[in-house]
């Protein structure tokens, strides 16, 4: 989010008074600090000054210490003693136990999905798919859909779980550390076509109410993206 988009939002409501304009300011300040550690606007490894981002957003330090309290939560921003908060560096051996992390628990998901699903949630995904699939046809195959919240189809089938534990480790605890290292990966990495043909299986698997189809097709999938990881892991000690 740009800056100029984040002081727009910090801006103080008429209709707000005390601690609801405090928390709408905290929510804002959250959300930048969420996208722009996403997106690589802070780089890995970068310190964060509180009184900077007070100075820069024009909030005082409650809202602000409440914002970065949630990213750390988050597991984007990590506190260092005697230096400060720094945003996290991603290293592969750490994305490797988060997606061994992700294969268990979205195989549950899709599982689930499987039996809980409606009809509507259904239609959302296969349009989904046909707007990720376009743009792969618009890059020849270069990249996937840069995804974020219900453009995102593991989001979505997360959500159709109706798991509410699920719902908060993957989508809250896990979401974001995904989407900093897919955002932030290269794109020559990437096998989008491979991806977007097993989306389309999985949710066909879903959609045919098939739980354990859907939970292995799930799995499978992601440990793909897991082996990836794994194959540069083992390249980079002959590359140095």
């Amino acid at each position: 989010m740009a800056t100029t988009a984040v002081n727009t939002l910090l801006n103080d409501d008429p209709k707000l008074k005390g601690g609801d304009k405090e928390h709408t300011k905290s929510a804002s300040l959250t959300e930048y600090l969420i996208e722009a550690i996403v997106s690589g606007e802070l780089e890995p490894g970068a310190k964060i000054s509180e009184p900077e981002l007070a100075k820069r957003f024009e909030v005082s330090r409650g809202p602000l210490r409440e914002a970065m309290m949630r990213v750390e939560g988050l597991g984007l921003i990590e506190r260092i003693p005697h230096v400060g908060a720094r945003v996290i560096t991603l290293c592969e051996e750490k994305l490797i136990e988060l997606y061994s992390v992700r294969e268990a628990l979205e195989g549950m998901a899709a599982r689930l999905a499987a039996r809980y699903i409606t009809a509507e949630e259904l239609m959302g995904l296969e349009g989904l798919l046909l707007t990720h699939s376009k743009h792969i046809d618009q890059v020849d195959g270069a990249s996937y859909f840069h995804q974020h919240g219900d453009f995102d189809f593991h989001y979505r089938i997360i959500k159709a779980s109706r798991n509410s534990k699920l719902e908060a480790l993957l989508c809250d605890e896990l979401y974001h550390l995904l989407r900093m290292y897919r955002y932030q990966s290269p794109r020559a990495q990437s096998r989008p076509i491979e991806a977007l043909n097993e989306h389309k299986f999985i949710l066909q698997a879903i959609s045919q109410r098939d739980e354990e189809l859907a939970e292995m097709l799930m799995r499978r999938h992601i440990s793909g993206s897991r082996r990836l990881i794994e194959q540069r892991l083992q390249v980079k000690p002959d590359a140095q």
